[in-house]
Parts: C-alpha cells; structure tokens; sequence
C-alpha cells in the first residue's frame, strides 16, 4: 500500500481562494448551461431546466455512509455516498431511474448540502462519493467551500456516467482526488439507442483521458482505501459483450493499458429495458466469461463481479 499526501488538493485551493473563483465561474456558466457535452444552453439560474433536469439548487435523492462500492471506495467504514437526482443521460436500463430519470429528491442550498458533506465525514467515512454529480458541479464547489470552512477534509470521489466535458473537468482538477466514471460502450450506435448520446464515445475517452491526466492510475492508502487515481467501471449488457472487450481495449491502448477497472454482471431489465430486446433478459454467463477472460489476458486491473444468483 502506498500513503498518499495526508491532505486533499482542495484545501490548498481553498485557502487561496481559487476554489471560491472556480465555484463562480461555474455559477456564470449554468446562465447558458454547458456543464455537460449537451450544452443545452438554458439558463438554469432564471429557473429553466436543463434536457438534465436539473435547476440551479443541486436535489439530493440521499445521503449515507454506503458499504456496497468497490473495496477501495467502501473500505472498512463505508464510502459517504450524495445520491443526486437527475442526469445529463437518458440510459434505458438505469437501475436507479427512480432518482434519475423521475427526479425523486429534495432540492438543498449550498448550506444544506455542506451539511450533508461534513456530515458524513462526522460518521466516519473514508471518502466523500458523489454519485452523479455533472450537472450540479456548480453546487457541489460551492457547497464544498463551506464545509471546508467548517473542517471538511474527506477524499472526493467523482462517481460519473462518463459523459462529461473536458472543459469542466479541468475545472475540477486538484478537487477531485478518484474519478470514478463508466465506460459504457464502444459503439456510438449503441450509446443512442440505449442512452440517447451519439457522441458518449468520443466524449467519454477524451474525459477518461483527461481524469487519468489529473489523477493518474489509482492509488490506495494504508488503510486500503482509494486515496488518489481513476477506478473505470464497465456494466456487461446481454447481447453486447463484443463491445464490453471494445471499451476495455479503448480503455488499455488509449488511456492507461495498467488502469483499474470494476467489470460488473449486475444487469438486470429495468426501466424501460423491458421494451428494448437485448435488454430484456439478464447477462449469458458464457458471453460474461469472454469478457472476463478478455481482460485476464490485459494489464488491466481491478475487482470483477460474478453473476448473481438467479
């Protein structure tokens, strides 16, 4: 294991005040949002929506320490997990549509939501894990600087669909300290018919590039927990396990062949999934193990998931 420096780079930022000029900056940007790849253009702080449906208050579907991540992340004590409502993606298979897609949550100010941050801190997390957070980074950085005022020192966690903008993550960089994205597919055709973003491929590597750029590969503390670096995450979907071994290969040539990756077999039809053949029916356990053999034979590290119980 390997100790990583004992404070997050947003404290340094913090106190030199950049922080408080990123967090404005990003504040002027949602008056013709463009936080996402969509750049949908609406201004969020006069009350319209974004195609995200999301506002200018970030809304908050939950809050709480959560042991069922990846090793680094859970750890012994549980990663503290800020479930947004809302997202920049509209995946036919979302298992968590109920917060996603239909919105369910509760809007928050900045206090609010710094609340919520330190609170989980106070409860003995290892990490501050934002679960969909792209289209509330105004938000989030502003609430940020409260809880720092307030003693807030936890590792942050970007737990991201993937479809971000370079622009705004650069933003973000010596904020985030693990990038925790999915590479959801290979095939552009794929990521308009399931995810209605023709371009999440093309956005997706140059934003896994530039996190790797940021962080580099995943660095764990002496704790084992994830301290600093990027943790890809892969969803195998029934019918296109060509096109997992398509994304892990993007993943080994193009952005680090040494990079940690969760391959994950916890598909199951939700949502409209149903409606959609291939994605009405669960995962073939021999195209899985194509899959898991593919990356066997790779620098590719990580955890891999085995088929659930049917």
């Amino acid at each position: 294991m390997n100790q990583v420096r004992p404070d997050p780079g947003y404290l340094a930022l913090a106190r030199s005040g950049e922080l408080e000029r990123r967090a404005q900056g990003l504040r002027l940007r949602i008056r013709a949002c463009d936080l996402c790849p969509r750049r949908c253009g609406v201004d969020r702080s006069a009350g319209a929506l974004g195609y995200c449906g999301g506002g200018e208050r970030a809304c908050v579907a939950s809050h709480n320490a959560h042991h069922g991540e990846e090793p680094p992340i859970s750890g012994t004590r549980g990663s503290g997990t800020v479930f947004f409502a809302h997202c920049t993606m509209r995946c036919k298979y979302c298992q968590n549509y109920p917060i996603s897609q239909l919105g369910h949550g509760r809007e928050m100010s900045d206090l609010e939501l710094a609340r919520c941050f330190l609170d989980l801190q106070k409860r003995g997390c290892h990490n501050l894990n934002l679960v969909t957070p792209t289209h509330y980074s105004h938000a989030f950085l502003s609430a940020l600087i409260v809880a720092v005022e307030e003693g807030f020192r936890l590792p942050i966690v970007y737990n991201t669909s993937g479809y971000e903008s370079v622009e705004i993550l650069r933003i973000l960089d010596g904020v985030v300290d693990v990038y925790m994205p999915d590479m959801k597919y290979s095939d552009p055709d794929l990521a308009r018919r399931y995810s209605d973003a023709p371009d999440y491929v093309e956005r997706n590597v140059e934003a896994v590039r530039e996190m790797q750029r940021q962080v580099g590969d995943l660095v764990l503390d002496d704790e084992g927990a994830a301290r600093k670096g990027v943790l890809v995450r892969h969803l195998v979907m029934p019918g296109d396990e060509d096109d997992s071994i398509d994304a892990l290969r993007a993943l080994s040539s193009e952005i680090s062949p040494t990079a940690y990756v969760s391959l994950m077999s916890q598909y199951f039809p939700a949502y409209k999934a149903v409606e959609t053949p291939p994605l009405d029916r669960r995962v073939d356990p021999v195209a899985y193990g194509r899959v898991v053999e593919w990356m066997a034979s790779t620098d590719l590290r990580g955890w891999i998931q085995p088929l659930p119980a049917i």
